[in-house]
């Protein structure tokens, strides 16, 4: 069996201040020195792979992921901060519960929340600054949060939405910063779990607000249960669906799904779009290409339109390339096993780098390039074996078609009104627990005769 490389322990606490920063540099550097996989062990007792090879990916995510679980990395430390939910569960509940959410995603189901979906892109592009630098970052940021809320969860009659959308997004931004400090400075953790000692920057602090979250999302499900409404959305079918024993999902468990899909299916998108636009206006060309599509949308029937607009799709499929969000994810093997010479021992971590992966050399022509026809119709299956942005296997996002559609909506509808211009020559990254753009700043301005609030 082939040897694998381990990283001296003494490097790796030797760049933990740049690894809690960006680890980004340091993976892609011991990638190129030691190969697809390497090995690092951070504190004693726990080692982690980290591959970017596609083989050993598929093995893991496809082939034999029945004998893979995610980490306590994902199902105790990320499940404290977004709730034991499908992102965060392994076994039979995930199963369970991803049997009773996945409908809700079908082609079918998501025809019905065009209309809505298009309704908050639009209100949201009414109040964009023009002529001026902006953060499209923050722009999309609250246009997926409310995408979710209004389609998902149709939350359009809750007292005080906004204020409260906005304390959800407050919430879970300040969630995740503390779980990145847990994560990438463990040994500081004895300091963050001390309210005396770091205050707001505390993990007690950090799980009172998460408290106050969990509160917000009850109410909303008691405010639905008492209304006469009844509206066919995620909610409506969570509280009515049953497991096979009849039995229905209980609240704290229906808070958790509710917090993961708020989280997962907005921070995701918006960072998507962020890039996505960036893109955009850094390569001319393809908002030409681009726009020779977007008289196709049909208000009365958005799913066809959609379908009809190949190359915008493209350059969502080539954004998530370059900058898939959900950029790493992990697996503990449950049982001793192998992939062609890689042994891999029974309880071994393994890292999987989705980033680096989409970057390789030996399988991308000029990766560092942002080229939407490498995804042109019939293309896209030479790929298949080593582009992963939604995941792979049975765990793959339940939202990823939610989340391709609404870009490709985002994406032409913002085409259609405004002319997009680059601030930065560089496109900067903030590795969190997705990767989110920085500094993504654009100027847009609104297109001559640009069809905007007659549209709602």
């Amino acid at each position: 069996m082939r040897k694998i490389e381990q990283i001296p322990a003494i490097t790796f606490l030797s760049k933990s201040r740049q690894i809690y920063k960006d680890p980004l540099p340091f993976h892609r550097e011991n990638f190129g020195k030691y190969g697809n996989t390497f090995k690092i062990s951070p504190k004693p007792g726990l080692m982690i792979h980290f591959t970017c090879d596609e083989k050993i990916t598929q093995h893991i995510l496809q082939k034999n992921q029945k004998n893979f679980n995610k980490s306590s990395l994902q199902t105790d430390d990320l499940g404290k901060y977004i709730g034991h939910g499908l992102l965060t569960e392994n076994g039979e509940k995930w199963r369970a519960n991803r049997k009773l959410i996945q409908p809700a995603f079908y082609k079918k189901s998501l025809v019905s929340l065009m209309g809505t979906m298009d309704e908050v892109i639009q209100e949201e592009f009414n109040k964009l600054k023009t002529d001026q630098a902006i953060d499209v970052y923050d722009v999309f940021n609250d246009l997926a949060f409310k995408v979710v809320a209004r389609s998902l969860f149709d939350l359009g009659d809750i007292d005080d939405l906004e204020g409260k959308i906005s304390r959800l997004q407050f919430i879970t931004e300040k969630a995740q910063k503390m779980l990145i400090k847990e994560l990438r400075i463990p040994w500081m953790k004895w300091y963050f779990d001390r309210e005396w000692l770091s205050g707001e920057n505390s993990i007690p602090h950090s799980l009172d607000l998460l408290k106050e979250a969990r509160d917000i999302l009850r109410n909303i499900i008691n405010n639905r249960r008492s209304s006469d409404r009844e509206p066919s959305d995620l909610l409506d079918m969570l509280l009515h669906s049953t497991y096979e024993d009849g039995t229905h999902m209980e609240d704290d468990q229906l808070i958790d799904e509710i917090l993961v899909l708020f989280i997962a299916g907005h921070e995701t998108t918006a960072n998507a779009l962020s890039f996505a636009a960036q893109l955009l206006a850094q390569n001319p060309e393809t908002i030409v290409k681009a726009s020779k599509e977007i008289g196709r949308l049909d208000k009365e029937d958005l799913m066809s339109g959609l379908m009809a607009m190949p190359y915008i799709k493209q350059c969502v499929d080539e954004t998530l390339r370059m900058y898939p969000p959900a950029y790493v994810t992990d697996r503990v093997a449950l049982e001793a096993d192998s992939c062609e010479d890689i042994e891999i021992k029974k309880d071994s971590i393994w890292l999987i780098s989705f980033y680096e992966m989409h970057r390789r050399k030996d399988l991308w022509e000029e990766p560092e390039a942002f080229n939407p026809d490498r995804f042109a119709p019939g293309k896209a299956k030479e790929y298949r074996d080593f582009y992963f942005p939604f995941g792979a296997g049975p765990r793959m996002c339940v939202g990823n078609n939610f989340a391709v559609f609404e870009m490709v909506l985002v994406i032409a509808r913002m085409l259609e009104r405004f002319e997009i211009t680059p601030v930065h020559e560089d496109i900067d990254y903030h590795p969190l627990i997705t990767l989110r753009p920085r500094n993504a700043d654009l100027v847009f301005k609104k297109k001559s005769g640009a069809m905007g609030e007659s549209r709602i």
